[in-house]
């Protein structure tokens, strides 16, 4: 379990990953068709299946949890109003909830989840 180049690597580009997904994610969300949320439904989906996917390709929980703070850390940045007064994300009207906060809100436990999931390894025995 010790702390390879390679392995602080991998850790660096999920946490780049994750920021894209973050990114995209939070630009996206607040796409509707009609009533339906498409944005937020295409935006946590996509964030799961990529932590899941990573989580599942490396079987290293830090490389799933590095990828989630990514998009964690892009949807925070990206939250507040920008330097031109422009907000990606508004404040919701008269108490609704908004897509906005339900993206913000779930994305940390899409991967909280992935992350704490038990692994699904068998400890290898050698005789």
């Amino acid at each position: 379990m010790g702390f390879s180049v390679a392995r602080v690597g991998t850790w660096v580009v999920a946490l780049l990953i994750g920021v894209v997904y973050g990114v995209a994610g939070t630009v996206g969300q607040a796409a509707h068709w009609g009533v339906l949320p498409v944005g937020l439904l295409v935006a946590l989906l996509g964030t799961g299946a990529l932590v899941l996917a990573v989580r599942l390709l490396t079987s290293d929980r830090w490389a799933a949890l590095a990828t989630g703070l990514g998009a964690m850390l892009a949807t925070l940045i990206f939250s507040g109003r920008g330097p031109g007064g422009s907000v990606v994300v508004p404040a919701p009207e008269d108490g609704q909830l908004s897509t906005g906060i339900i993206w913000s809100l779930a994305v940390p436990i899409v991967v909280a989840i992935v992350v704490a999931w038990p692994s699904t390894a068998r400890p290898s025995t050698t005789n």
